[in-house]
């Protein structure tokens, strides 16, 4: 008998005992070759199970098969006969009712051959299953659609002119200064026009950078937690933590921790020493008072001890670069870190950090840590949100068409002659905006031509512009007006 025939019939779902029995008489090899009748014979009912387990189950007979499945199915009816219990439709779950409200809703869009954004429709299926508005589907969805032709532009329309017109009209009437943001005192941002400018002209690095850091899980709840965070996130120096003074006359630079401080920052002596070691060209030691920092030997002079002494004070101890201080606030049920400056990337990398929610005023670092989409949106955020808290109601779709266009060609390209409007294709437009000689002596050394196409262009020559009304061109023949004959 053959142990290694055993183990691997028992590992591919046989009995012991029959893998036993068929080890005594055939190899694995020996099996892949014998054929059906001549294992029935030696195995009876039991050469199914084997053919399974070999993998041979297209030279086991269909009648086999079929009897087999037959007699399952019988046995199957009589329980069923035996219970006299139909079995109950199970109930749709929420997902496959709403699903089938969607459907109906595009069902009838489909019979008036008219459209719907997914949004509105999934908007329209929510609330008819929520006020219970089923049988009046048909007319809540004649209403929408009534309401969204409504609200569709016209074709020709000068949507541009409109939005320019919606956001700088507002615009002049915004403050020049500094705010205090949303009620954290501590923290200075720049809001009203400043920050407006900022934002359309796509600048960099904002003038005050800051973050707002929601968390997640425990550290949400718990101020302790929510500490230890902060303390990861706000950028802690040496000067913070310790006292720096130079000794003169000894020729060194004494560093006395201040234990508060550095209790207060979840800070160990150790944490100090190793990050004054990195420091070079410095001899270092421990003392009872708190640590010593000397230049090399043959190189103590004053200057070097300038040096050292501003190379220490600079050191950072922990923290994210860029954030200068971390507030945590209380805000309805869990704790909110706001920072001033900002570093998203690094931030985001945090334990107990919410990814889904956290915020910077920093679009170029959300553009190149989450991509173009949500630079798009952080831009019609903050400019809805600048204006908003100035008091003035702008309609969102004219600064959604401000974002799609600085970011239709996946970068966020500024509204000003380093983007947007220094990228037109009429020479008129590009001079008329700025810098008009540069415009027209380089176009005309180039041999450029302008047809004409846009607004400020046709203005400029003197026609009417190709919108509204101007974009229809019709004209009457007067001499076959005249041969017309006028029914009496």
């Amino acid at each position: 008998m053959s142990k290694s025939t055993e183990n691997a019939l028992i590992k591919r779902g046989l009995s012991k005992k029959l893998a036993e029995k068929i080890a005594s008489s055939y190899t694995l090899s020996e099996l892949e070759k014998t054929s059906y009748k001549k294992l029935e014979k030696e195995f009876g009912k039991d050469v199914i199970k084997i053919m399974k387990a070999l993998g041979r189950e297209d030279d086991i007979p269909k009648e086999k098969v079929k009897k087999k499945a037959t007699k399952k199915e019988a046995k199957k009816a009589e329980k069923e006969e035996k219970k006299g219990e139909k079995k109950k439709p199970k109930p749709k779950k929420k997902a496959e009712r709403e699903m089938d409200l969607k459907q109906r809703i595009q069902k009838i869009l489909n019979e008036r051959k008219e459209y719907l954004p997914p949004v509105v429709v999934d908007e329209i299926a929510e609330k008819v299953k929520k006020r219970n508005l089923v049988d009046k589907l048909e007319r809540v969805v004649e209403r929408a659609i009534e309401e969204y032709n409504r609200n569709l532009m016209d074709p020709y329309e000068a949507c541009g002119m409109v939005a320019a017109q919606s956001i700088g009209e507002p615009g002049t009437q915004m403050t020049m200064r500094t705010f205090h943001y949303a009620g954290v005192a501590e923290i200075n941002v720049t809001l009203g026009l400043p920050r407006l400018i900022e934002i359309v002209d796509a600048r960099k690095v904002p003038s005050t950078p800051m973050m707002t850091v929601h968390l997640e899980g425990v550290y949400k709840v718990n101020r302790e937690k929510a500490k230890e965070v902060a303390n990861k996130i706000e950028m802690t120096r040496l000067i913070n933590i310790a006292e720096v003074y130079t000794d003169i006359n000894n020729m060194k630079v004494m560093v006395k921790p201040n234990e508060k401080a550095m209790e207060k920052k979840d800070i160990g002596r150790d944490d100090l020493l190793k990050a004054i070691k990195k420091l070079s060209k410095v001899r270092i030691k421990e003392v009872e008072e708190g640590i010593e920092i000397m230049p090399e030997e043959g190189n103590e002079n004053y200057r070097e001890l300038r040096r050292i002494s501003e190379d220490v004070k600079n050191i950072k101890i922990k923290g994210i670069d860029g954030i200068r201080r971390a507030i945590i606030r209380r805000e309805g049920e869990e704790y909110v870190i706001y920072t001033e400056g900002s570093n998203f990337k690094e931030v985001l990398k945090v334990e107990g950090v919410d990814t889904s929610r956290t915020i910077t005023n920093d679009i170029q670092a959300i553009y190149e840590v989450l991509g173009i989409e949500a630079a798009r949106n952080a831009i019609i955020n903050e400019a809805h949100n600048t204006l908003q808290e100035q008091g003035l109601n702008v309609d969102i779709r004219h600064i959604m068409l401000v974002a799609d266009l600085m970011t239709s060609t996946g970068t966020i390209r500024p509204i000003g002659r380093q983007g947007v409007s220094g990228e037109k294709s009429s020479v008129i437009a590009r001079a008329a905006f700025e810098i008009t000689v540069d415009h027209l002596l380089g176009a005309s050394r180039r041999g450029e031509g302008d047809d004409l196409k846009g607004v400020a262009e046709n203005i400029i020559v003197g026609q009417p512009i190709k919108l509204g009304t101007g974009s229809v061109e019709l004209a009457i023949d007067v001499k076959k007006l005249s041969k017309m004959k006028v029914k009496k």
